[in-house]
């Protein structure tokens, strides 16, 4: 064998040797980044989630608005990345408990029940104003002692909250998208998509509770989403209760 030869035959050696390594490290990587992911949205390969779909109040028949069917496809696509099984179940038709299956809760807990409930049990310092009458705090967010009014199209609220049941490790989390309006769901469950390694590397298996801004949604669709702050004390904690008014007595 030549000296030419042998370069040859070592070049491609070393070429091969150094493709196969690449993509070892890649597959590595990848792997690493799906098994968080899974652990983030408890979605373990072949396991089974829920998404909980809400109705459309402002629809005569039942039917579910086009901004939450978005939501719903964003959330399905995530569900799928993880090699996962979805179920979609009505709001009024869930019937089981909390914690056995990932969930996905979409829509405020003026077309979700299921809403109504998980926010009952595990959000006490959430207020939802669900008045359909006309007024400045319709749909307004009350969160702990701060009031978040809506500006259709132009300035509106949704909660992403990542909860778990007690102190079970095997329990798997349920995820709500509560919005003031169809379309803040979606942006919620896009910055979901976008940001779950984030929120994992910060939250890890932690209940948290996050208020986003949605902004310019007449211009901007839900694409534009600014994150208010985490506010898990807040929502978790009981609202407080308001201070009794003051009495002056005086005497003649």
């Amino acid at each position: 064998m030549t000296d030419d030869v042998r370069n040859i035959v070592l070049g491609v050696l070393a070429a091969g040797i150094s493709a196969t390594l690449g993509w070892l490290a890649r597959t590595y990587l990848w792997k690493r980044r799906l098994r968080r992911k899974q652990a983030f949205l408890g979605l373990p390969d072949g396991s089974e989630s829920l998404l909980v779909v809400n109705r459309d109040p402002a629809a005569s028949e039942p039917a579910v608005h086009r901004f939450d069917v978005f939501a719903l496809l964003e959330l399905a696509a995530l569900v799928k990345d993880c090699g996962a099984h979805v179920q979609v179940v009505t709001q009024d038709m869930v019937g089981q408990g909390f914690g056995e299956r990932t969930e996905f809760c979409v829509g405020g807990p003026g077309s979700n029940r299921r809403m109504v409930a998980h926010m009952a049990a595990m959000l006490p310092g959430v207020r939802v104003n669900v008045d359909p009458e006309p007024g400045p705090d319709r749909g307004a967010f009350q969160i702990g002692s701060e009031r978040y009014r809506l500006e259709a199209g132009v300035t509106e609220y949704v909660l992403l909250a990542r909860l778990t049941a007690g102190d079970r490790r095997e329990a798997r989390p349920a995820f709500l998208f509560c919005g003031q309006r169809a379309i803040t769901n979606q942006a919620a469950t896009r910055y979901l998509a976008r940001h779950h390694e984030k929120l994992a590397r910060k939250h890890g298996s932690n209940s948290f509770v996050l208020l986003l801004k949605v902004v310019n949604s007449q211009a901007y669709g839900p694409d534009v989403v600014e994150l208010v702050g985490d506010v898990t004390r807040a929502a978790t904690s009981p609202l407080p209760t308001p201070a009794p008014a003051s009495r002056n007595s005086h005497r003649a």
